[in-house]
């Protein structure tokens, strides 16, 4: 089903009856991205025939999506959808080719994909085929497609009834394409000197890689009323947003003179609450709120290489506020390839920022080898975009803001780019103090950037917001 992206706390279930009358409620996964704010969604269910229960026959459902305090619902107008037992591939109303079952992303080492698409058997199709590319569309490619007589007897293994009593055909392509990063691709039929294509809605089909998901977020030092359950609010989001990096500032763990009590770590539980662990490197710079061992953290679904820890500001004392340490660590992302990755929670301006981010700059040129596909400096930088300190990270002309690169591309383009003399202005009403930079010579684009943990979404964890940003190879 085609949703729109309303919230990331959205609920879509099938409420759907069979032949018994009885009513039940069928919950729906996300799919894939279609367009600009629209998602797929998908649901799906198996029924064994018993001597106790039989098959639900003849179904009628309807959609219901709940937001909040807000309940939509398509019940095809108030008469409900229907779909007959042994009826095959029904389409959309008004089409008259359908993608049908498709994937959206690219496994590891895989080198061919299966399209399976249902043609309306009145459009008398002479000519189906799928024009793909691996290279946005510079060069192209064309598959001429099968018909799948026999489709549903190897689906079930079994003789159905009668597969396709709505008159639909099932063609199947198969793309060779070799390791990529990136497929699209539009599906063609001719017949009777006609043509129809479904090329997605004008979006494509796309089957990438899988895309790199960074989450940062400022714990607050463990600040928050109802921390605990704040804390499993933060791993739930890190499970259902398919998170792959997260760097995390104000980690904190009980002082216990000194020595610390990794029990009480913030990284940890967060970590310990995951549906599988992320590798995690973490380390402390100060004493907070005069009962906690301050620091920073990464979480990573991928291993971690050449963990680094130090300080960058000009007092190492665990006893000034001011000590500030950042963690790096290498992460070798599938299809990416290295990533360095720096957590850094940095002091205001007057408190020392200029000397502790040219000191993180250095840092991470050094560890810049040619091999590394992207840097990414992520975490509070206690610096308002369009201050004086953003302006020190635009002027190394090394590191751009991939929060507006992604979400204000014009104004990006006149800081970034072309140096307007008046940028700062353009910058005047955002407030933000959390980045992530990324080194300008990136193999990686950003492709979107969300704030989260809102009153919209999660709810509050923090006095800050989290930002999670989407990368991909960059064509």
């Amino acid at each position: 089903m085609l949703v729109e992206h309303i919230g990331y706390d959205k609920e879509i279930d099938v409420v759907w009856a069979g032949e018994d009358g009885l009513w039940h409620s069928l919950p729906v996964g996300y799919h894939s991205e279609s367009s600009a704010n629209k998602e797929y969604w998908q649901a799906q269910t198996i029924f064994n025939l018993t001597d106790e229960q039989s098959l639900p026959g003849n179904i009628q459902f309807g959609l219901r999506y709940r937001i909040a305090e807000d309940e939509y619902w398509d019940n095809n107008g108030g008469l409900n959808y229907v779909s007959d037992a042994d009826s095959g591939v029904l389409l959309t109303q008004n089409q008259a080719i359908q993608n049908i079952g498709f994937g959206n992303c690219l496994s590891d080492e895989q080198e061919c994909i299966s399209v399976t698409f249902a043609v309306d058997q009145s459009f008398k199709v002479e000519k189906p085929s799928i024009h793909w590319t691996t290279d946005n569309w510079e060069t192209t490619h064309e598959t001429e497609c099968y018909f799948e007589r026999n489709y549903w007897d190897n689906v079930f293994q079994s003789n159905a009834r009668n597969p396709n009593q709505y008159g639909t055909q099932l063609w199947t392509g198969k793309l060779e394409h070799g390791l990529t990063s990136k497929l699209q691709y539009v599906l063609c039929c001719e017949g009777d000197g006609e043509i129809s294509w479904d090329n997605n809605y004008g979006h494509n089909y796309v089957l990438r890689a899988k895309q790199l998901k960074v989450l940062i977020l400022n714990l607050h030092c463990y600040q928050e009323e109802n921390q605990d359950e704040k804390f499993t609010i933060i791993a739930n989001a890190i499970n259902e947003l398919d998170v792959d990096i997260v760097c995390l500032q104000e980690v904190a763990e009980y002082w216990r003179d000194g020595e610390g009590d990794w029990p009480s770590n913030s990284a940890k539980i967060i970590n310990d609450r995951l549906t599988a662990p992320f590798y995690l490197h973490t380390d402390w710079a100060h004493l907070g709120f005069d009962k906690y061992r301050e620091g920073v953290a990464i979480l990573s679904r991928f291993p971690i290489a050449n963990p680094e820890s130090r300080y960058v500001s000009d007092s190492d004392d665990v006893y000034d506020i001011h000590s500030r340490k950042v963690v790096k660590a290498q992460v070798s992302v599938p299809h990416f390839g290295p990533i360095n990755v720096f957590s850094a929670h940095l002091s205001w301006m007057e408190d020392g920022f200029e000397q502790q981010f040219q000191r993180l700059h250095e840092w991470a040129k050094n560890r810049d080898t040619p091999d590394v596909k992207a840097t990414l400096l992520c975490g509070d930088f206690n610096i308002t975009a369009g201050t004086k300190g953003y302006e020190l990270v635009v002027d190394s002309d090394e590191y751009e803001d991939q929060f507006l690169a992604a979400n204000e591309q014009g104004v990006f383009e006149k800081v970034f780019r072309v140096d307007d003399p008046h940028w700062q202005d353009l910058l005047a009403d955002d407030y933000r103090i959390d980045y992530i930079f990324m080194n300008k010579e990136s193999g990686l684009q950003v492709i979107s950037a969300e704030i989260v943990f809102t009153e919209q979404d999660y709810g509050r964890v923090s006095d800050h917001c989290g930002h999670l940003m989407t990368f991909e190879v960059k064509e």
